[in-house]
């Protein structure tokens, strides 16, 4: 479950997967890193972000589960494991951790050590790597954390979630918990820049669950309605504007 008084413990895990880094993550890496980004961050961000928590008792203590949410701007992926106790893993775009120099030495020893698992997604089998990657962390009885729309928010409204979320957790049996993040888009607008201080809220929902549809996972109208529900109880607990569109398509139009 969350916790309100201390950040997270993130531990990574890539060693099954093909990225781009200095090498290998695994659970059994020195705690050094972790404990020094915790320690120097931590307090930090929760003097800049003041976050409020809500229904943190819906987050399962242990086993897997997937977290899923709204997607504002790039302080989101901070925030979230900032208040949970449990690690949560997130997929994150391998070109964080193949930078060159000091800056690109010093960002994939921040995003790694942060809980970040660096995927190439742009590329041909992109989405499948990706869901691979949540599948290995949820079977392993972790928290994986996902953003259904795939992509940030162009105009702070939630658009359409794509189904990798129903397939991840008709695949593994994980449950569902919704969450949203509320005012990140106020602390930093169209998601680029430093983030500003102010307060964010966490809302997390009751674990949904979707037995009724195991071993429907190939089905395109079950991945929907799975997806849809999910999709409509993120926007009930962060009261955004829902569009019935793709972002990405939002945003090259």
């Amino acid at each position: 479950m969350c916790d309100r008084g201390r950040p997270a413990s993130i531990v990574l895990t890539c060693r099954d997967f093909t990225v781009i880094t200095a090498r290998p993550m695994t659970p059994e890496d020195p705690l050094s890193r972790l404990t020094l980004i915790k320690a120097v961050l931590g307090p930090i961000l929760r003097l800049m972000f003041r976050p409020r928590v809500e229904g943190a008792e819906n987050i399962p203590a242990d086993g897997a589960v997937i977290l899923a949410g709204n997607h504002l701007t790039f302080i989101d992926s901070m925030i979230l494991p900032l208040v949970c106790d449990r690690p949560v893993y997130f997929i994150g775009k391998d070109e964080y951790v193949t930078g060159k120099g000091v800056k690109g030495r010093a960002m994939a020893w921040f995003f790694t050590g942060s809980g970040m698992i660096p995927v190439d997604r742009d590329g041909a089998n992109g989405g499948v790597a990706a869901l691979m990657t949540g599948r290995r962390v949820l079977e392993e009885g972790k928290a994986f954390g996902i953003y259904p729309e795939g992509t940030r928010s162009p105009d702070g409204r939630l658009y359409r979630g794509r189904t990798g979320i129903a397939r991840l957790t008709l695949m593994t049996g994980a449950p569902v918990v919704p969450f949203a993040v509320i005012g990140t888009d106020k602390l930093q607008p169209g998601g680029a820049g430093l983030p500003r201080p102010g307060r964010v809220t966490l809302r997390f929902g009751e674990p949904m669950e979707f037995s009724r549809y195991e071993g429907m996972d190939r089905d395109r109208y079950v991945l929907r309605a799975v997806t849809d529900s999910v999709m409509a109880e993120v926007m009930r607990l962060s009261g955004q504007e829902y569009v019935d569109m793709y972002a990405t398509k939002a945003k090259a139009a």
